[in-house]
């Protein structure tokens, strides 16, 4: 049944096709999905999501498995892991209006560096962007460096597509700003690890590139002095991007 909804080529039974499958960056032991299921459109993993709601498998969501935690491996009952890799599309790119509508398999870096080429920044930046996907960073509401100015991933949408455990598409949220209309279930869905459905598009928002920056590097010999300068400094009206503590270690 999986076969004829993404075609033969893209599911995966064999072993060795699975073993990469079967942990992240933060597990140990892998534990391997009893099958691997490529999609290529919401259509598609819909359709996944559907099967796996009639005869009642696990379906675990997965990007590139950079996170830490094990919410992208499957667990002793294994299941069927479907993965967005494949959907990888930026669809379009708004210069005026500032924003970007990317499928969830697109690499992060890839969305920062199509922004910047438009004179535009992407603020969501999670340390691993050269290999995480942008359907994880929603998944997960990823932080990352720019944190401190920008907020998480969360902060940086405007609207999302989402597969519901159902295996109903939903879209939620809308390209505005000033949106005030019913429940905000894009929000609810972002930072839900897949729980709550699977994200499958985004409409991302674009910031202007600032024209000036300027690295600082602070010697501290008091902790408690350190941490209390980051309130002082956005409180004096600094716009600082990104603030990192480090020990002499």
């Amino acid at each position: 049944a999986l076969q004829q909804i993404a075609g033969e080529k893209y599911v995966w039974t064999e072993r060795d096709k699975r073993i990469p499958y079967g942990q992240d960056e933060g597990t140990g032991q892998p534990c391997l999905p009893d099958v691997v299921v490529l999609p290529a459109t919401t259509e598609e993993l819909a359709a996944v999501v559907r099967l796996a709601n009639d005869v009642v498998i696990p379906l675990i969501p997965r990007g590139t498995g950079t996170g830490l935690e094990g919410g992208a491996v499957a667990d002793s009952r294994g299941g069927i892991m479907v993965s967005t890799e494949r959907m990888d599309r930026i669809l379009e790119i708004n210069e005026d209006a500032m924003y970007m509508t990317v499928e969830a398999g697109v690499r992060t870096i890839d969305i920062q560096n199509a922004a910047r080429e438009k004179g535009l920044l992407y603020a969501g930046d999670p340390c691993s962007s050269d290999s995480c996907l942008i359907g994880g960073n929603l998944a997960t509401n990823a932080g990352g460096n720019k944190a401190v100015r920008y907020g998480t991933t969360r902060h940086q949408v405007y609207s999302i597509e989402a597969v519901l455990p159902t295996g109903k598409i939903v879209n939620l949220g809308a390209t505005l700003k000033k949106c005030s209309t019913g429940f905000c279930l894009d929000q609810l869905i972002i930072g839900s690890e897949g729980t709550l459905g699977i994200i499958t598009k985004a409409t991302l928002k674009l910031v202007p590139l600032p024209p000036y920056k300027l690295d600082v590097l602070a010697v501290f010999t008091d902790l408690a002095k350190a941490t209390a300068l980051v309130p002082k400094l956005i409180k004096a009206g600094l716009n600082l991007t990104s603030v990192e503590f480090m020990d002499n270690n």
